[in-house]
């Protein structure tokens, strides 16, 4: 007797609330994205305390992502979707009332090395806010974990190609939903109200529209499936849910190709993290971008990248292997990092061409080589542990970052540029590896 996921059938329909639900997660993301370096230095910190705030989702996300994995595994990818949804929406309930309340000095520094910041009470609210998120936050492992039980082999990297569009559409909205909505006298209050409706909407999608899972018990019993064929009630798999719930890292670690791709998860996520710390501190300190500003760059790469992720991944996908994708994707990502440092305004929108072409290809090819080396027993299990490595990995760029920005400014573009750039040279293993599976 072995337990297993009776999932719903692969098409498009029932992949469209999990699309949504993507969307709408990065839509919030992008809403604060825009304004919380604007809003950190109006509560009394500096580009490390950016960086600490900023690493504090992916910390927590540290040790909420892989019991959350494991747990969709064992009781069905729904609930612990809803159970990370309810978990956004209280995180954006406390940061907008951290908006009202007072700003006292709970902790002040004068320091050569960390510089100059003070802790206030709002900004510790906001610590806890994004720690909560955080903890819950293993939604992206689910997602992905989910869309591999969807979708055939043949079909995932198609099918995360346009998880990437959606997730790539909240980035395109959610800075220029920030910049409009923020310009009004009441500042980032209706911004963040605007988080809040949306993450509404999200749990209430998950609850109305998400097909469900449930853990299912299939007998053996003789000629019954070609009968199941036939009357097309087959199911993709069953997973034996009785090891997944005994699965640690070090039997992660066991299994084929899996700890060199938890590698390069570490490694782009280091990389990027650097880059996601600086950049807008660059933006306010050497380039004078308002918020809206800010929200216009970051919506007009998100908009490319969601069309090199739509068609344009299509057409490259079924004339290259996913391998090559990655490693032709992650240098033209690794040159756009060069081009931001000389501060130039049209090098620096030049990058923005190369960061959606770079990123657009070699992002959904990782995914999809992950989950399909990952196959169907662990497929939830990996992806937690995929987040915890790339967890582990922000919080340490985003650290780093913030520290090595108030140390050597742009240069910081350079040590991420230098980070992608082993990726690359890493990934070369993995064309070897694709033509192996073939």
């Amino acid at each position: 007797m072995v337990q297993s996921f009776n999932v719903p059938g692969q098409n498009g329909k029932a992949l469209f609330p999990l699309y949504t639900i993507t969307f709408i997660g990065t839509l919030g993301f992008g809403i604060i994205l825009t304004f919380l370096v604007f809003l950190v230095t109006e509560y009394g910190g500096n580009a490390l305390i950016y960086g600490l705030l900023a690493s504090t989702y992916p910390a927590f996300q540290l040790i909420g992502a892989p019991f959350l994995g494991k747990w969709s595994d064992i009781y069905g990818r729904k609930k612990i979707l809803l159970l990370s949804q309810i978990g956004t929406l209280v995180a954006w309930i406390i940061f907008l009332i951290a908006l009202f309340m007072p700003v006292t000095e709970l902790i002040g520094v004068d320091s050569q090395v960390l510089g100059v910041f003070t802790i206030t009470l709002p900004l510790f609210a906001i610590f806890v806010a994004r720690a909560l998120d955080g903890l819950t936050g293993g939604n992206v492992s689910v997602a992905n974990a989910y869309l591999a039980d969807l979708t055939p082999d043949e079909e995932r990297n198609k099918n995360y190609g346009r998880m990437s569009v959606a997730s790539n559409l909240g980035y395109v909205v959610g800075p220029a939903l920030a910049g409009f909505l923020g310009a009004t006298i009441y500042g980032e209050i209706i911004p963040v109200s605007a988080a809040l409706v949306i993450s509404i909407i999200g749990t209430l999608i998950v609850i109305l529209f998400l097909p469900d899972t449930s853990v299912c018990t299939i007998k053996e019993y003789s000629g019954s499936e070609g009968i199941r064929k036939i009357l097309g009630q087959e199911q993709k798999e069953c997973y034996q849910v009785e090891s997944e719930k005994k699965i640690k890292l070090k039997d992660v670690f066991k299994l084929e190709y899996i700890p060199f791709m938890l590698m390069l998860y570490f490694l782009i996520f280091l990389g990027f993290n650097i880059y996601y710390t600086a950049f807008p501190v660059f933006a306010v300190d050497i380039l004078n971008w308002s918020p809206a500003g800010l929200g216009i760059y970051f919506s007009v790469i998100s908009a490319l990248m969601a069309f090199v992720q739509g068609p344009v991944l299509g057409k490259l996908a079924r004339r290259y292997m996913e391998s090559i994708l990655i490693v032709v994707g992650g240098f033209t990502l690794g040159i756009q990092f060069l081009l931001i440092i000389p501060g130039n305004i049209y090098l620096i929108y030049l990058a923005a061409f190369f960061f959606a072409f770079g990123n657009g290809i070699m992002w959904p090819s990782i995914l999809s080589v992950l989950s399909k080396l990952a196959g169907t027993a662990y497929q939830g299990s990996v992806q937690g542990f995929a987040m915890s490595s790339s967890s582990f990995a922000s919080i340490i760029g985003l650290l780093a970052g913030g520290l090595l920005y108030t140390q050597i400014r742009a240069m910081s573009f350079l040590i991420a540029a230098f980070i992608i750039f082993i990726v690359v040279l890493l990934s070369f293993r993995l064309i070897r590896i694709e033509k192996q599976k073939r």
